[in-house]
């Protein structure tokens, strides 16, 4: 492995890390709702549902953008960058979900963005050319690092999963053992998701996940908040 290939493995894990200051554990998106409205009880519905966050929002929203804005990033296309990021601010249809994904982009583009294309975005954002959208903000900082789009892809899967695993954990109905059997039945589910999207154009971005949403929505109006989203 040269110096390079380990740069950017070493970045991958950093970033994929909880231990990475971008503000992740104070959101759940929606998982707080589910369990607050008893549509988790055990880890199996946890498992159901997480998954349904990988093939119908991650992976054909979110790893479609993430993979089109590495592309972008490599071609210093910050224009594009500017568009996918806007496109994937207009799919997103809970404000918290918003709100959470801005700050979590505009942290990482705070410790990262520093490259030329990563600049040059991360002043677009702040200008409010752009909305910040995180994983837009991943794959801009990840290509820079030296990361491959199906890295990048793959870090961005894992690491929401994580996040909500973490999130659910803290919330007090499963424990460490139950967590980690989800997250290793989930592993092949995220493979599976990154394939299937990490090459699809842009125009090919959706999003499908009603019940979700409206758990991300119900979340905002709710009287007893752990979590920001």
């Amino acid at each position: 492995m040269t110096s390079h290939d380990t740069d950017a493995f070493l970045t991958s894990l950093r970033l994929a890390d909880s231990f990475l200051p971008v503000g992740a554990y104070t959101a759940s998106y929606g998982i707080e709702q589910f369990i607050q409205t008893d549509r988790i009880e055990d880890a199996d519905d946890l498992r159901v549902i997480l998954e349904d966050y990988l093939r119908s929002i991650v992976g054909p929203a979110e790893i479609v953008a993430l993979s089109n804005a590495h592309t972008a990033s490599a071609d210093g296309d910050v224009d594009a960058l500017v568009e996918i990021d806007r496109r994937l601010h207009s799919m997103t249809l809970p404000a918290e979900f918003r709100e959470s994904s801005e700050k979590a982009g505009e942290q990482v583009l705070s410790l990262f963005g520093e490259g030329s294309t990563a600049g040059t975005y991360a002043s677009a954002v702040e200008d409010d050319r752009a909305p910040g959208n995180y994983v837009v903000a991943l794959a801009a900082v990840a290509q820079h690092e030296g990361l491959t789009h199906e890295q990048a892809c793959l870090v961005h899967g894992y690491s929401f999963i994580t996040d909500l695993l973490g999130a659910a954990q803290r919330l007090g109905r499963l424990s460490h053992t139950e967590i980690q059997r989800v997250l290793d039945e989930l592993r092949p589910v995220i493979g599976d998701v990154v394939e299937e999207y990490r090459q699809q154009p842009l125009d090919a971005m959706w999003s499908f996940a009603p019940t979700t949403e409206l758990m991300g929505m119900g979340h905002e109006r709710a009287d007893r908040r752990l979590f920001m989203s």
